[in-house]
């Protein structure tokens, strides 16, 4: 190959579509669990004013990659080797791929609240992950943000930046926070709810009621959770790729890593996680990729 892809999101697929039109033979490993695929509906994609869900849009890009000769696998990526005269080697699905380059696409995995049904809700849009994505559609609700360890000051602030009422959870975890930080989210009308929560009644399409271990009952419009996200960066840093101390890969102009001849986008890469950034970081790593190879030959 000249490129294989690990990974089946949108940085995936847009650099499949990006390669396969440039005449490359390139292949896509698909582990099936990319992060696109939980968003129930965006309105935040260009070019979708109605919105888009997320399994819609990568059908749509998976359908476009095979039209123009992509070729998309399901499985694993177990292991990946750098061979001292370039190139790789991935073991994936108890077979060896010979690949020039290699493009790692493979995302992140939310930190899933401690939640009865939470994938559910997720997938209903009672739960949400990205208030960059969505927090325009809940203007004046009613909302709680479920955070501990190291809280996402500045995600509490946006969310407030869209209503004045707010409530940051902790499910009875502790939330490391500094004095200063906590008098921050105080005076800006957040409050804090570190009780445990013994359950929760939905009602219809939202959740209805927060019931505590003390008694209390909360209820509110949407919820989000802050709980962090689990980088899929082990192949890459497995082979020295730099990574930061989330585990996020640094990369470099036209995203390429600190090992030779691999590239990284989206939600692996240190930044912000978006389904526009990872598709534009996806086109960028694949026409560097294009330009690093000797051109194929010309049809006919």
């Amino acid at each position: 190959m000249d490129c294989l892809v690990i990974g089946a999101g949108p940085a995936g697929l847009t650099a499949a579509i990006y390669l396969a039109r440039f005449r490359r033979r390139v292949l896509v490993i698909d582990g099936g669990a990319s992060r696109a695929s939980w968003i129930p509906v965006s309105h935040n994609m260009p070019g979708f004013p109605e919105g888009v869900g997320g399994p819609g849009l990568l059908a749509r890009m998976r359908t476009q990659a095979l039209q123009y000769g992509a070729e998309i696998r399901p499985g694993e990526v177990e292991r990946l080797q750098a061979l001292p005269e370039g190139g790789f080697i991935a073991s994936a699905n108890g077979q060896d791929i010979r690949a020039e380059r290699v493009l790692l696409a493979t995302g992140g995995l939310d930190v899933e609240p401690e939640l009865p049904g939470v994938r559910d809700a997720v997938r209903r849009g009672l739960v949400r992950y990205c208030p960059i994505c969505d927090a325009f559609e809940i203007i004046g609700q009613n909302v709680a943000l479920i955070a501990s360890g190291k809280c996402r000051v500045r995600e509490a602030l946006l969310l407030r930046a869209y209503t004045a009422r707010l409530s940051v959870i902790t499910l009875g975890h502790e939330l490391h926070m500094p004095d200063e930080e906590r008098a921050q989210l105080h005076e800006a009308g957040v409050r804090i709810l570190e009780e445990p929560v013994a359950g929760l009644t939905v009602e219809g399409d939202r959740i209805g009621a927060w019931h505590m271990q003390g008694g209390g009952k909360h209820t509110f419009d949407t919820v989000y959770t802050a709980l962090g996200v689990r980088v899929r960066s082990g192949l890459a840093t497995a082979l020295g790729a730099e990574a930061d101390e989330d585990g996020a890969l640094i990369v470099r102009d036209h995203q390429k890593t600190s090992v030779p001849g691999l590239y990284a986008a989206g939600d692996v890469v240190r930044g912000l996680s978006q389904v526009s950034v990872a598709i534009g970081q996806a086109a960028v790593a694949a026409t560097a990729i294009n330009a690093s190879l000797p051109f194929p030959r010309p049809p006919g």
